[in-house]
């Protein structure tokens, strides 16, 4: 819940001055709801994809205040946000809604990404393997094999999200292999190895760099660095190497 509309503009044309993404960097931005057409706007000639940060799983019915698929698919967003640790913690969202949701995602074309992570609880009770797995069986391994040509994963330890924490680059490539290896399990090895998983605990531009070097660690979601143009391209950057 960051950006009124003219931070959005600014941040997106800002963006767009030093933003270079040859070396098949996809970058992607997902701005509040009421700014999502603005942005569409602005990154129309841009190499920059718009996502929605959440959405419904219904098509419309009487859900206050909620976004459905066909209203992002009509302002052209096809890609959202499901299971972000911040809607599980504070709006109560559960491995049956997110299923739902994946659902839906699926059910409408939309590219997924989907987001799984421990408390520091679970880290410290040395669960957080098991809290993983539950998160992707629980909501996604209803899916057919299909599904998975449009699902990123996003791994948050939420413990290293808005706390200054990192989770060491050592720590996200073993929950990254952990991940891929419970994926080839269920889906086979070839699957496991073309979805993309994202690493998203407080990545910066000074620690970017060597958490993507890790081979399973295929890019990042980006939650503070990329309030600010400059932090979030130099991430970018990081990318590229």
């Amino acid at each position: 819940m960051n950006k009124t509309l003219l931070q959005t503009q600014k941040l997106i044309n800002d963006l767009a001055k030093i933003v270079k993404t040859e070396n098949k960097v996809e970058v992607i931005i997902a701005p509040t709801y009421v700014n999502l057409t603005k942005a569409v706007e602005l990154t129309k000639n841009l190499d920059i994809t718009v996502a929605a940060q959440n959405m419904h799983f219904a098509d419309s019915g009487a859900y206050t205040g909620e976004i459905s698929a066909d209203m992002l698919s009509v302002i052209e967003i096809n890609t959202v946000i499901i299971g972000h640790s911040e809607r599980r913690a504070y709006f109560g969202e559960t491995d049956e809604i997110l299923q739902k949701k994946a659902e839906q995602a699926y059910r409408k074309g939309f590219t997924n990404i989907f987001c799984v992570g421990e408390q520091l609880e679970d880290r410290k009770a040395d669960k957080h393997f098991d809290v993983v797995e539950n998160q992707l069986k629980n909501a996604l391994f209803e899916l057919p094999i299909e599904a998975y040509k449009k699902i990123v994963i996003a791994y948050e330890p939420v413990w290293a999200i808005g706390t200054g924490e990192t989770a060491s680059p050592e720590q996200a490539q073993e929950m990254h292999a952990f991940i891929r290896n419970v994926l080839a399990k269920k889906y086979g090895q070839a699957v496991a190895n073309n979805v993309r998983i994202l690493y998203g605990g407080s990545v910066k531009p000074s620690n970017a760099k060597e958490i993507f070097s890790k081979p399973d660690v295929d890019g990042g979601l980006i939650g503070g660095a990329a309030l600010k143009a400059e932090d979030f391209n130099a991430i970018i950057e990081a990318g590229k190497s």
